[in-house]
C-alpha cells in the first residue's frame, strides 16, 4: 500500500502516456491550453491502414528507455523508478477524438458500429505496450503502471469486453517475458472511475489496483484490491 508520505518519494518516469500511439504512426502534439492532441484522428475502420502493421518499439521507441535510463542513473537509488503507458482504450478514444473528449461519443460509436475494428485497434494497441512495458524494465523501470483513464467512459458491459481482457493481456504478456530473465517487477493497474471492476482488476494479474477519489478504500479492501491512494 502506498501512502501519501511514500508516494511522494517515488520517481514516476512521466513524460506523456501517448508513446504507443505515436509508434504506430499516428501525430501526437502536447498543445499549450487544450492538452494532447491527434492532428489526424482515425475516422472509420479504413483508417486502420494508416497504422503501422509491425513496430520495431525499439527503433521508435528507442530515445524513451535512454530518457529512463538516464532517469535511474541521475536518481542514483534514492527513490524507485516507475514506468507508465496509457491503456489500450484510453489511447483508442485519443486516437478516434483527437484529443480529450466530455462525452467521447465518436470513440464509442466506434465500439457500437465497428467491434471487429475496435478489437484490432485495441490488440494492435496491446502488442505495443506490451513491448514498451518491457523495454522500460530493460532501461531501468523497477514498476509499471498502465492507466486506464477513460475506464469510466465505459459501463459493465463494454469495461468487460473492451478494457478488461486487454488489461489482463498486458500483465500476463509482461510477466512471462520477464519471468525468461528471472526479473519480478511489480505492476499496478489504475482503471479511473470503474469502482465495479475493482473484484476483476484485484484478478488480473497486477499487485496493485489504483483507486480514484470515488472509491472508499475500505469497501475496495473487502475485494481484496491493493490501495494506491486515492487520485484527486
Amino acid at each position: 500500500m502506498c501512502t501519501p508520505a511514500n508516494t511522494a518519494i517515488t520517481q514516476i518516469s512521466l513524460s506523456h502516456p501517448f508513446f504507443p500511439s505515436q509508434a504506430l504512426g499516428m501525430d501526437v502534439q502536447m498543445v499549450p491550453g487544450k492538452g494532447p492532441t491527434f492532428p489526424d484522428p482515425l475516422k472509420e475502420p479504413e483508417d486502420l491502414q494508416r497504422l503501422q502493421p509491425k513496430v520495431d518499439v525499439e527503433k521508435e521507441l528507442g530515445y524513451v528507455f535512454k530518457a529512463i535510463t538516464l532517469t535511474r542513473h541521475k536518481i542514483d537509488g534514492k527513490v524507485p523508478l516507475i514506468g507508465f503507458t496509457g491503456a489500450p482504450w484510453t489511447l483508442m478514444s485519443y486516437m478516434i477524438e483527437g484529443g480529450g473528449s466530455n462525452t467521447h461519443s465518436k470513440a464509442k460509436r466506434w465500439l457500437y458500429r465497428h467491434p471487429q475494428a475496435s478489437h484490432m485497434l485495441l490488440k494492435m494497441l496491446t502488442d505495443v505496450i506490451v513491448e514498451y512495458l518491457l523495454g522500460q524494465v530493460a532501461a531501468g523501470a523497477q514498476a509499471l503502471q498502465v492507466f486506464e483513464s477513460h475506464a469510466g467512459i465505459l459501463g459493465p458491459v463494454e469495461f468487460n469486453e473492451f478494457s478488461l481482457p486487454y488489461l489482463r493481456d498486458i500483465a500476463r504478456r509482461v510477466k512471462e517475458k520477464l519471468k525468461e530473465t528471472a526479473k519480478d517487477i511489480p505492476m499496478i493497474v489504475f482503471a479511473k472511475d470503474a469502482h465495479y471492476g475493482l473484484e476483476d482488476l484485484s484478478q488480473s494479474h497486477y499487485e496493485v489496483v489504483g483507486l480514484d477519489w470515488t472509491v472508499d478504500p475500505k469497501a475496495a479492501r473487502t475485494n481484496k484490491s491493493t490501495v494506491k491512494g486515492p487520485d484527486r
